[in-house]
């Protein structure tokens, strides 16, 4: 193993039980499996190595904060080959749906088949520091390749270049998921001008907003005071279109004492949503709906 690579920390192994009563079939809609690497080999690319995070981990972790459902994201660190994801589907017998990684080598007839493999979308890395690149023409490609199916296209995308993209997001003829709150600086506030272009965009009817890392946010030194901001504006905006997730097993929080509690994370949901209406929205219909379950 390159001596260059970042080993995170595992995730917390006792998660917390949540202070709300969860809504019946909550779904975690962005987790990671990584490895076992003895079963699944990381990529020799890749640009940290995790602790393994097998698929029964996860199924233990989301028992214990109440989540029944998820949508497993393939990670860079097992580039385009999805055995890791083939094998957590089978294992959790229908409770998950699949994201792969958007590969331009991939034809829409190589889509169909993971289509009934149980996948329901990709998802396009334009992070160039995290592994991504963008490149417009190569994305709207990729995206006319899933067409015909019931699929959505996720981006992991920086608020700068959500910004200047933002036409390329609107004219897309498929369900869009604008990752992690758009990457916006929570310290700007909900007037800030990338997260002005967020709030525009989530007028279009077919762009959703995934309101998931606010730990990130807040190892980055912004206040939760000002993240709930953001995320009750997004939720006023598209009500029926944010859906949450946990990012597990946070790969990227790798700190000593920064590594988040699912249960905590969890409990955002008290203060995100404004009402328990809001919250089995983003937990369990709004979900169930984009990635049919």
């Amino acid at each position: 193993m390159p001596s260059n690579l970042r080993v995170p920390f595992p995730p917390d192994p006792n998660p917390k039980k949540p202070k709300f009563a969860v809504p019946a079939g909550a779904i975690d809609t962005h987790f990671h499996v990584m490895g076992p690497p003895e079963v699944f080999p990381f990529v020799s690319t890749r640009l940290y190595t995790p602790p393994a995070a097998p698929i029964e981990h996860w199924l233990q972790m989301s028992k214990a904060i109440g989540v029944e459902r998820g949508v497993m994201v393939m990670p860079a660190v097992h580039g385009f080959d999805n055995r890791v994801m083939h094998d957590a589907l089978a294992k959790a017998e229908g409770r998950l749906k699949g994201m792969v990684r958007a590969n331009p080598e991939s034809t829409a007839a190589d889509n169909k088949t993971l289509n009934g493999q149980g996948v329901r979308g990709i998802r396009f890395n334009a992070r160039p520091g995290l592994e991504g690149h963008y490149d417009r023409d190569e994305t709207l490609r990729i995206v006319s390749r899933i067409r015909d199916l019931p699929w959505c296209a996720c981006f992991h995308i920086e608020a700068d270049l959500l910004v200047k993209e933002a036409e390329t997001l609107r004219k897309l003829d498929v369900p869009v998921i604008i990752d992690h709150f758009g990457l916006v600086d929570p310290k700007k506030g909900v007037d800030g001008p990338e997260f002005r272009v967020v709030l525009d965009l989530l007028g279009e009817k077919h762009i959703w907003m995934k309101i998931a890392t606010a730990d990130r946010m807040l190892h980055a030194g912004a206040e939760f005071g000002d993240i709930v901001k953001l995320a009750r504006a997004i939720i006023a905006k598209a009500p029926d279109r944010t859906i949450w997730g946990t990012d597990w097993p946070h790969a990227y929080t790798y700190k000593p004492g920064e590594m988040i509690n699912d249960g905590d994370l969890m409990n955002m949901m008290i203060d995100f949503p404004p009402d328990p209406a809001s919250r089995k929205a983003i937990l369990v219909d709004n979900p169930a709906r984009l990635f049919g379950f």
